[in-house]
Formats: C-alpha cells, structure tokens, sequence
C-alpha cells in the first residue's frame, strides 16, 4: 500500500495547530496583544527577529516590547525624539539598534497614511490599494532585476487575486527601503525573491497575518491576500521533513525551493497549502522522521 503523504499530514495539522503549539514558539509575542496594530508590530519584529533558539528569540521580543514601553503601536505613532534613547544598545545577533529605529521609522510612517500593514504588502495594481509611488525608491542594484525572479507573479498565476505573493513580498521590500537615508546595513533584514531568497521569515509573517480558521494559533486578520496565495515558509525543520516525504527536490534552498514545496501543499489542499508547515515545522523540531 502507498504512504498516504495527505492523510499522515492532516493528521500532524490537528496535532500541532492548537494553542498548545503557541508558548514555545515566536508567535506568543504578537499573542500578547489585542490591537490589531500592536499584532501586527510584534508579529513582524518577531518574524525577522526569528534567528536562533526559539527561547532567545521570544526573551529579545520581550525586552523590544518593554523598550517601547509595552505600546508599540502607540509608541511608533507617539513618540518623541528623545524616546528614540529607550532604543539604543537593542540587538540580537546582527540585527542591532541602527536596524530598530529605521524599522519604527518605516512603520510611523505608513501608518500616517493606513491603518494596517497589510497594505505594506498589495502591489500598485492590487484592488482598493492607495499607491503613493513616489515612495518607491529606483531599482538600480544590477542581481535585483524580474530576470532572476521565479516566473510566478510575472505570468499571472494567481490572476484570480490579480497578484500573487512573489509580487507582494518584491512590493513591500522596495517600499519597505523607500524612506530618505535609510541604512544599508538594515537591507539584509528584509529579504525578497528577487534576490533569490527563500524568503523564510515574511512568508511566517504572512500565514501569521492571513490563515484564519478557529484553532487559536494564527491570526487572520487580512483578507485582501488570501490563504491559497501563501508560501511555505521553508527553515531547515520544514525543509529536512519536506525531503523525506520527497515534496522537494531541488538541491538548493532559495525562492524555488519554496515554491516547489508550496506547489506540491496546494496538491493536497489548494485552498489552504500553508496549513502544513504545522506539521512540517512540528516533525522537524520533534526529529518524528
């Protein structure tokens, strides 16, 4: 008899999609706030902050929120300059205090003109998007061109949603480094698949932000990209589990390697493909294969 891959999955989903799965894991740190802003500050500091031992990683979210005085949404939007000093000397590997006050520069501005991050992510020709195009900066680095970008969101394969996530997560890179003087240094923090990147942290952010069912885990609290859009997010737990079940095989790890993962979920639930990176992740960690 075949291993039966969807049926032996589903059931790992079940096991791992509870609340149970959330105290260990980065994503109690948005869990500690009701606030859709305050969500959706913390789910992306503690997305990109997501190098390491899970443990670390949630002690670091937890003294950036007691540096933003256990408001950051009201302290992105409020503060003074001279707050900006409860900030200085934060790191956590090499993302340090440089990166931290260009992202709360990033979000005071875009949340001067929206009200939630999600339209961070909706490309120009997205439905019902404001554009403000003069924040996009040129894209002149010569290896960040469509040509090197998987074919994706150029051919429309999600034309149903009129983008596909390839095209949202190049979108926000470029408006996320659209602001005057922003540092260099900061540009390895947020990654895009034009740079051929798996993209592992934004696409967590992202199930985080759009799946929405009644287990308790994520949010869904955007609706303009949808689940069936999502990416896996591939790390070395999901990818090591994914090999094995041979739901990869391609020998690199980058934007690809997602995708070729992503493609073969959708085969087994079209509608909601990322709803197995539970019991990718869950195997990899527990070391079950």
């Amino acid at each position: 008899m075949a291993f039966d891959v969807k049926g032996f999955l589903d059931g790992k989903v079940d096991e791992y999609n509870r609340p149970a799965f959330i105290a260990d894991d980065p994503i109690c740190i948005p869990h500690r706030f009701t606030r859709k802003q305050d969500i959706e500050i913390m789910g992306f500091f503690a997305a990109v902050l997501a190098w390491g031992q899970r443990k670390t990683i949630i002690n670091k979210c937890m003294e950036l929120i007691t540096r933003m005085d256990g408001v950051p949404f009201d302290f992105v939007r409020l503060h003074q300059e001279s707050d900006l000093k409860q900030l200085v000397g934060f790191k956590h590997r090499t993302f340090n205090d440089t990166d931290l006050l260009y992202f709360i520069s990033f979000f005071r501005a875009h949340y001067a003109m929206h009200d939630s991050l999600e339209n961070a992510f909706l490309p120009p020709n997205a439905a019902d998007t404001e554009f403000r195009a003069e924040y996009l900066e040129p894209q002149t680095v010569a290896h960040e061109s469509p040509a090197l970008a998987s074919s994706v969101c150029y051919l429309g394969t999600l034309q149903t949603h009129h983008f596909g996530v390839e095209e949202a997560l190049n979108h926000f890179r470029a408006y996320f480094f659209s602001l005057p003087d922003y540092p260099l240094r900061t540009r390895k923090h947020v990654s895009s698949p034009l740079q051929q990147s798996a993209c592992k942290r934004l696409n967590m952010f992202l199930r985080w932000m759009v799946r929405h069912d009644d287990r308790g885990v994520d949010f869904g609290l955007w609706r303009r990209i949808m689940p069936s859009q999502l990416i896996c997010p591939c790390d070395v737990h999901v990818e090591r589990v994914a090999r094995k079940l041979g739901l990869i095989q391609r020998r690199q790890s980058d934007w690809k390697t997602a995708m070729e993962l992503t493609n073969n979920l959708r085969l087994l639930d079209p509608e909601d493909p990322v709803k197995y990176d539970f019991a990718l992740f869950g195997l990899g960690v527990e070391g079950a294969l």
